[in-house]
């Protein structure tokens, strides 16, 4: 039974998904590949500490690298504890008909925001944001960073999703070139207003 819905889900994942990717940025099966090595990692720490060191001259370097180290190491062991093998897309999948644990957009945004409260910041600040939240395409969800006080308009998404296996991608958040994000305060908001509209029959 669950081969047949596993093979469901291959045919399904470009319409019914978790998150939203369009299907040409989907991940190619050669390339996803667990074995990050030790120096890959390190360099890819050190090119997020020196973005995040750029948000603002008060950000604490050993903070910046603390989350740094977070945000690049820790998805990937995510990765391994729910199983993830597959695309974006397909996992997200397998976790909606109860074949994987976890893996959604929001399960790595929740878990990478709750590790990052463990760090007890004090130069950066944290904020959540949603994209596709009024629209046809599914919604997306990720933690992002900033200095401290700073909107998250001037801050850095750090999406373990994306790319698939846990492995970060990271980006300005006015520069990401697949999605608008909002506060997620702000949809919640919308959400309720909308909510509260139909229930009246408006």
């Amino acid at each position: 039974m669950k081969r047949t819905v596993v093979a469901g889900l291959c045919l399904l994942s470009m319409g019914l998904a978790g998150c939203g990717m369009p299907a040409d940025q989907r991940v190619p099966a050669e390339a996803m590949n667990f074995a990050a090595t030790q120096s890959a990692e390190a360099a890819k720490i050190a090119s997020l500490k020196r973005d995040i060191l750029a948000l603002g001259p008060g950000i604490d370097p050993a903070e910046a690298e603390r989350v740094a180290e977070v945000a690049v190491r820790e998805p990937l062991v995510w990765a391994k504890e729910w199983g993830v093998v597959d695309p974006p897309l397909i996992h997200n999948m397998k976790v909606n008909h109860g074949l994987k644990p976890r893996g959604l957009c929001k399960d790595w945004a929740d878990d990478l925001q709750r590790a990052m409260w463990r760090l007890d910041l004090k130069t950066i600040d944290l904020h959540r944001a949603i994209a596709n939240s009024r629209n046809v395409s599914l919604e997306h969800s990720v933690l992002i960073v900033s200095a401290k006080g700073a909107s998250f308009e001037q801050g850095i998404v750090l999406d373990p999703w994306r790319q698939g296996l846990g492995r970060l991608w990271w980006s300005k958040t006015l520069e990401d070139p697949r999605y608008h994000w909002d506060s997620r305060e702000e949809v919640f908001a919308w959400k309720r207003e909308w909510k509260a509209r139909v229930a009246e029959g408006r």
